[in-house]
């Protein structure tokens, strides 16, 4: 059912056997070793609250996980059609094995990408906070045991329609209002054949960042795929004297090779990723260094399982993981227990920040940035505490 890979390189490196390297569907979690007794999964229902959606999934002895969820709204036929029959009356304590079998059940393999598993990481982690309920743990003691109480985040989000002097001051605001040490700059065009947003956008925010940033705040960027592999050498090697940690998406993400010489001709950091869903191209981008730092996204990429699987092949060779993010508030809970629980997570975990925290009443905790900084939610499953009144008023959206 699953491809193998192997590399000579990767092996050497690691100094691990071809089983163990190739072998990126072993799973990671023991979730039957929490769990004596099975947790049958009764309903899965999509709620819908003004604008914002969220997946609830509920046991048959009365437990409930919900999650807040990002863009399911575009992909209501297939959670409807093809994800949702595939996990109902199962047990969930067998969520690693169901999440592999319904990529494959039905052909859905045919769906593959962020519109086929978005959905599925939605049910995936609706269930760790169902589980999590059920034994009064958090969500990070089922996927492995919690490492860090409290996580360090970089600042994103910013708008390519913003300017070069009104994107720096957000992140300058940014900074003071949260105390954070690190911040992400979107520079070139995104996707745009070697074209800036604006004409000199680019070397301008280069220019003001050092000026009101460097060097107390740790600069990256962010090229969404707008450069060929001539053009981004180039810019990766300004970047490189100016310090930056890392180069995000030097070229279009599905140009593998391109992004490849990219990170063979520079010393600065390569991370990419993000739009990927494939364990096996993970594999072997890993094991060919397309990328210094692997960034999928735990929705994109499937959710928690996935992630921490691909998060151990980069373990294998010494690479951090640092996971896509373009979520916040309840929706961005999901990044704080994974970053909780997984050995080689890099630095900071990226955050969408674009001005003060509004703090909601219909949610707690907050996810306010206190120095730099986001606690982990410790209550039972994902740590989240809706209002039931708020709950109570929501849409079921018919599927």
């Amino acid at each position: 059912m699953f491809l193998q890979l192997s590399s000579a390189a990767a092996l050497r490196a690691a100094d691990v056997t071809p089983a163990e390297i190739s072998d990126y569907s072993k799973p990671v979690f023991n979730l039957h070793k929490h769990l004596s007794s099975p947790v049958k999964i009764q309903s899965i229902e999509l709620l819908k609250m003004k604008s914002n959606y969220f997946l609830r999934t509920r046991s048959t002895d009365g437990a409930e996980g919900l999650v807040m969820t990002k863009g399911v709204e575009d992909f209501t036929g297939i959670l409807a059609n093809r994800v949702i029959p595939h996990f109902l009356g199962k047990d969930a304590r067998d969520l690693e094995r169901l999440v592999d079998e319904v990529y494959v059940t039905a052909s859905n393999y045919k769906l593959a990408g962020q519109a086929f598993w978005c959905p599925v990481a939605y049910i995936e982690q609706s269930l760790f906070d169902l589980m999590g309920k059920t034994l009064k743990k958090s969500s990070s003691e089922l996927m492995g045991g919690v490492l860090r109480k409290e996580i360090p985040v970089y600042l994103s989000g910013s708008d390519r329609k913003l300017s070069a002097e009104e994107e720096v001051e957000v992140y300058v605001r940014g900074v003071e209002e949260t105390g954070a040490k690190a911040v992400k700059f979107k520079i070139g065009g995104r996707m745009s054949d070697n074209n800036d947003a604006m004409p000199g956008r680019t070397d301008r925010i280069l220019e003001l960042a050092a000026k009101k940033l460097l060097p107390k705040v740790t600069l990256m960027a962010d090229a969404n795929g707008s450069y060929d592999a001539k053009n981004a050498i180039a810019m990766g090697k300004r970047l490189q004297d100016m310090k930056y940690l890392w180069f995000e998406e030097p070229c279009p993400w599905e140009e593998k090779s391109e992004t490849k010489r990219v990170a063979d001709a520079l010393d600065i950091k390569i991370a990419f990723g993000e739009q990927d869903s494939s364990l096996w191209l993970f594999q072997w981008m890993i094991d060919n260094k397309v990328m210094d730092i692997v960034q999928p996204d735990l929705n994109y990429n499937g959710g928690f399982i996935r992630a921490a699987r691909v998060a151990r092949m980069a373990r294998k060779v010494g690479m951090w993981i640092c996971p896509h993010n373009t979520q916040t508030g309840a929706a961005s809970v999901n990044i704080l227990h994974f970053a909780a629980t997984t050995p080689n997570v890099g630095p900071y975990m990226e955050y969408v920040h674009r001005g003060p925290e509004k703090k909601e009443s219909w949610y707690s905790p907050n996810f306010a940035i206190k120095n730099g900084v986001i606690p982990v939610p410790a209550g039972p499953g994902l740590g989240l505490e809706f209002d039931p009144e708020f709950v109570k008023k929501a849409e079921v959206v018919k599927l």
